[in-house]
């Protein structure tokens, strides 16, 4: 069993070195010969009106089963299929968290960074995104140069010195010292814009965009020398929206123009060949248009990495639109993409408890891994009690609060939800086919490089569904929980 268990541990490592080159298809190599016999299943579920938090509820054994008949709810998993590498799951270090996190006692400091990054009292946060400049989520607007100074000589990110860098190197600590980092703008300086303001969109002006290239090379060599990695870039937060906070629009055009000459060739020139370039970073209702648009210049597209995007199309009166992120996937198969913001907006105290959120969560995730997606990334990590800090009254929830006054740490559905994707489905692991035989439940899995299957089950209605874990002939009874999500190991 033992040579069993490093041989496949072997192939999976092989399967995710052939990712990480550019594919993206199914391969009938991901765990072709995986046999579940003798395995045991351990079982970590949350359910509302319950006191289950990620608690290991049961384990499971297989037993022999042939065709299932049509009365017998299945979960049925082919390891012998594998898709897209997960890069990592995490949440965004704004200066809000930073400066939530700062107010809290020192042990609350140490539960908090525990309960995000440690991967086995919390949830293993292996990613991280955070803001260049500032962003609404921010005590105020500020930038790193003085007005005028295209040549950059005044560069300095000391402003950040005093809560989100110390903030960032503490979680990198928590992390075991690694955590994939990505910075996005939310608005060039003011005199590189056509309304001269860093909010209320605007747009940055072509004379300035060689100097705004290099911004971001200097970003980047500030944060590295202070200790945090940054493995790429988006190249502007919500570029089709024009808001009241920081913002600047760009068409698809303006971005290619902007990737293909200027920060592509400036990240290259100045030895950062190696930062990925995200696009788009807004919503998914676009988001193909914009990818086909970019990935139709092979000039353009050698530089991007991928396309990231957001949840929030339902702004328009229409609901969610997973199957866009699915139309991008499929159509351009060597490309990623990622998850790159998500939250609830209009915070308010009371709802705290609400269960829904963790369930909106859990059905966006479980969406977006089975439609192709590498990474995913949630929007505040931590925020107050008020929904901020934020200078513009854009308060919003978080997968963790904080009272100011107590230190008290409230912990939402959405922080368990998330938690059964990323406690368990590691950097490194392989989607591998996961489907339902009943609607009431929504499943996605992964093997991870060691060789472990994590199957995560969710159900959202007010019915227990009892049902078989299948695989190759093998099966493993349990149950659903009404509301409730769950992870099976093995």
């Amino acid at each position: 069993m033992k040579k069993t268990l490093l041989a496949l541990g072997a192939m999976v490592y092989l399967l995710a070195c052939k990712e990480q080159e550019g594919s993206k298809t199914a391969t009938a190599n991901g765990a072709a010969n995986y046999n579940a016999a003798g395995k045991q299943v351990l079982v970590y579920t949350t359910a509302d009106s319950t006191s289950y938090r990620l608690t290991l509820t049961d384990t499971l054994q297989f037993t022999d089963m042939g065709q299932p008949l049509e009365t017998q709810p299945c979960i049925f998993v082919d390891p012998s299929h594998s898709f897209q590498t997960m890069l990592g799951i995490g949440g965004a270090l704004t200066d809000a968290s930073a400066e939530t996190f700062a107010r809290l006692p020192k042990d609350k400091q140490t539960e908090f960074l525990q309960a995000y990054y440690n991967t086995e009292k919390g949830i293993g946060y292996s990613m991280a995104r955070t803001n260049i400049a500032s962003c609404d989520f921010s005590s105020g607007s500020y930038g790193y140069i003085k007005e005028g100074d295209t040549a950059l000589a005044s560069f300095s990110v000391a402003h950040d010195e005093q809560y989100r860098i110390p903030f960032i190197q503490r979680a990198i600590a928590a992390a075991g010292g690694k955590l994939t980092m990505f910075a996005s703008p939310w608005s060039p300086p003011a005199f590189m814009k056509d309304n001269n303001s860093l909010l209320q969109g605007g747009k940055l002006q072509p004379q300035y965009y060689n100097a705004w290239a290099h911004h971001y090379v200097k970003f980047i060599q500030a944060y590295e020398k202070a200790g945090i990695p940054i493995w790429g870039v988006s190249v502007q937060n919500e570029p089709m929206a024009k808001q009241k906070w920081e913002s600047c629009l760009f068409t698809a055009e303006d971005e290619l123009n902007f990737v293909k000459n200027h920060l592509g060739p400036v990240l290259e020139k100045e030895g950062m060949k190696d930062k990925k370039i995200v696009i788009w970073d807004h919503n998914r209702d676009l988001m193909y248009q914009r990818a086909a648009a970019a990935y139709a210049d092979p000039e353009a597209a050698k530089y991007i990495w991928g396309l990231g995007y957001h949840w929030y199309e339902s702004w328009t009166g229409g609901g969610k639109i997973y199957d866009n992120v699915k139309r991008v996937s499929e159509t351009f198969p060597d490309k990623h993409l990622m998850f790159t913001e998500g939250c609830f907006e209009n915070f308010d105290l009371k709802k705290i408890n609400d269960w829904h959120y963790g369930e909106t969560y859990g059905r966006n995730m479980l969406t977006d891994f089975n439609n192709g997606t590498d990474g995913w990334t949630d929007w505040n990590i931590l925020l107050d009690e008020k929904g901020g800090p934020n200078h513009v009254g854009n308060f919003c929830f978080a997968p963790v609060h904080a009272d100011s006054a107590t230190g008290k740490l409230m912990y939402m559905s959405s922080y368990y939800y998330i938690g059964h994707f990323s406690k368990f489905i590691r950097p490194g692991a392989k989607r591998i086919v996961a489907a339902a035989s009943r609607g009431q439940l929504i499943t996605t899995a992964f093997i991870n490089e060691d060789g472990k299957i994590a199957v995560v089950v969710m159900n959202d209605t007010n019915t227990r569904v009892p049902y078989s874990l299948w695989i190759k002939g093998k099966a493993a009874q349990t149950e659903s929980l009404p509301h409730s999500i769950m992870t099976l190991v093995l």
